[in-house]
């Protein structure tokens, strides 16, 4: 069966923000494609990036420096580990399980203040940064090497933007058939998903994927609404997206309070990810009744998915993803 990827598609404007509240899990993934060497040498590489500029990339491209952990994993897709990667034990931690870190890259600053001191000093070939940053930090960097913008996310086609943004850094690297490889794997990886899902008896199931988090005192929570990543991948093995109201534009998150969460159909899986030992769900939320009140929580509808797979990340991280879902909701034999 060949799968068509549905229409449904992260730098944030506010990153930091992802820093510090995006959840991530484990699971299975999907090993990197090889490419040990790129398809052209020499020759330059000419391609347009989501600012619409044509960047020119040398055709010998090695020495890549990634600012968002997206970037880190399409890169390492196709074959090239990241010599300068932003916030390197954060990877480690929020992307690590999903897709691992190769090699033992620079740490060049946060995600949202790079170091461009630390930058310069890698030399890189190429940047690969993410839609977010304003046109002055740009410019920074395109002093020091070429610099390839990807978009990130794009909640009117969040898959098909993750794909997308795939195809572009195998373009922009020289490995365009292994960037292709990889979507091939990962199609074909969908399908079997979704034969798994059909098999269990499990079609239909709603999951209502949310990061919690304390803020002063108060538990809020961010629901994944239709055009964020995660619903979009679930929806394409069987299941269905389990929070009814809408995200923004960009990744496709909402926001809300424990009494929102009364808006969920009963049936509905409550699963999210954190690191750590901090989980709002099981710490603050213990004596909430509303929570406690929750037909999902009264059933033991609710879980935390393994730590370790970045929530915005490519096709290793989304099958992680996909695996340790399916893995949780699928009655035991």
């Amino acid at each position: 069966m060949t799968r068509k990827i549905l229409p449904s598609r992260p730098l944030l404007a506010s990153a930091a923000v992802l820093t510090a509240l995006a959840l991530a899990a484990c699971g299975t993934t999907e090993a990197p494609v090889e490419s040990a060497a790129p398809e052209a040498e020499a020759e330059s590489i000419t391609v347009t990036d989501a600012r619409g500029e044509e960047v020119v990339i040398p055709g010998d491209v090695e020495e890549v420096v990634a600012l968002e952990w997206v970037a880190v994993e399409h890169l390492q897709t196709v074959g090239v580990a990241p010599v300068g990667v932003a916030d390197v034990a954060g990877y480690r931690d929020w992307a690590g399980t999903g897709a691992p870190l190769e090699g033992e890259p620079t740490d060049v600053g946060t995600r949202t203040e790079p170091s461009i001191d630390a930058i310069a000093g890698i030399a890189p070939d190429l940047i690969v940064a993410v839609a977010g940053r304003d046109a002055g930090a740009y410019a920074d960097l395109e002093g020091i090497a070429p610099v390839l913008v990807l978009q990130g996310a794009d909640a009117s086609a969040p898959i098909e933007t993750m794909l997308s943004d795939l195809r572009l850094v195998g373009e922009a690297t020289g490995r365009a058939s292994a960037a292709q490889e990889a979507i091939t794997a990962f199609e074909t990886h969908f399908d079997e998903l979704e034969a798994q899902v059909e098999e269990a008896g499990v079609a239909g199931t709603a999951i209502a994927h949310m990061d919690g988090y304390e803020n002063g005192g108060q538990v809020e929570i961010r629901p994944y609404a239709d055009g964020a990543l995660l619903p979009a991948a679930f929806e394409s093995i069987g299941f269905v997206n389990g929070w009814p109201g809408e995200g923004d534009e960009q990744y496709g998150l909402g926001a809300t309070d424990v009494e929102g969460l009364t808006a969920l159909a009963d049936d509905a899986w409550i699963v999210y990810l954190t690191v750590g030992d901090r989980d709002v769900f099981t710490q603050d939320l213990a004596d909430n009744a509303i929570w406690t009140g929750l037909p999902s929580v009264e059933a033991g509808n609710v879980a935390r998915l393994p730590d370790g797979i970045w929530l915005f990340g490519g096709v290793n991280s989304v099958t992680a993803y996909l695996d340790a879902l399916l893995a949780t909701v699928t009655p035991a034999p």
